[in-house]
């Protein structure tokens, strides 16, 4: 496996990339080859295995009562937070179909025997730390808007939000917050993410090649950013189960987009 690497075409300086000007039909044809990636590897079991657990322990809690019921929207919102590094194994398996390799949906999990793992890591550190963040921030606003509210359900929640002063101070700041955090996200890995991977790069100018193809792309990023906003709402609407589809076709786009935004 480390053989396939070495003999792979993959730059090993950050300067040789070129970041290009893409538009709304390039994410369209990332989304479609995304697709086409999840239907040729299928990996929705893999990720049903172990997501819908984690999510489904955290929603158990929450709907139980107790301190967890305000925290279960910003944990599943967080999701977002966490997927381009989680979707790590779906870069390889999309890079590995573009040149033409053999491939499995054992193959996401080649990617812990990848030469770049330390940076990977490090990335994976990072993003972990700005989705605790969130939730602690998300704590925050709870205790400063709705905190003394004796909740028993998420029920409660949810009315209160929506029919309280203090539940429409809840909603504005915490979604302002999260698109906050969510846009921060996006800037740092939609393209170092993938770049670790395809690239011997440190995470220093990964992060800074992600932020210059932002820069270049504004509008074009905050399209993407909000249809994956989208397709994980649409998601987590029956049960969240749809996240088993949804995630892993957004990870393979992620990497087409890559590389249409760096050459």
């Amino acid at each position: 496996m480390a053989q396939a690497w070495t003999q792979a075409r993959h730059p090993t300086d950050v300067s040789e990339a070129t970041i290009r000007r893409i538009g709304t039909a390039d994410l369209r044809a990332a989304l479609r080859e995304g697709w086409q990636d999840f239907r040729s590897i299928p990996t929705q079991l893999m990720f049903l295995c172990v997501l819908y657990p984690i999510v489904g322990l955290v929603a158990a809690r929450a709907f139980s009562g107790g301190d967890m019921v305000p925290l279960l929207w910003p944990l599943v919102a967080g999701l977002s937070l966490v997927g381009p590094v989680a979707a790590i194994g779906l870069y390889e398996i999309s890079r590995r179909r573009e040149a033409g390799e053999p491939v499995s949906w054992l193959t996401a999990f080649a990617v812990l025997r990848h030469p770049n793992l330390a940076n990977i890591v490090m990335l994976g550190i990072l993003v972990m730390v700005l989705f605790v963040a969130w939730v602690g921030v998300a704590r925050w606003i709870w205790d400063h808007t709705l905190g003394e509210l004796p909740v028993t359900s998420f029920g409660d929640v949810l009315n209160a939000a929506f029919t309280t002063p203090e539940g429409h101070r809840l909603l504005l700041l915490g979604n302002g917050a999260g698109f906050l955090f969510a846009l921060l996200v996006l800037v740092l890995t939609v393209v170092s993410a993938p770049m670790l991977i395809d690239r011997r790069v440190g995470i220093g100018p990964a992060i800074q090649a992600s932020i210059q193809a932002c820069l270049a792309n504004p509008g074009p990023m905050v399209l993407w950013g909000l249809i994956v906003a989208a397709l994980l709402a649409i998601g987590s609407v029956p049960a969240f189960i749809g996240l088993a589809v949804v995630m892993p076709v957004l990870g393979h786009a992620t990497w087409h987009l890559y590389r249409r935004l760096v050459r």
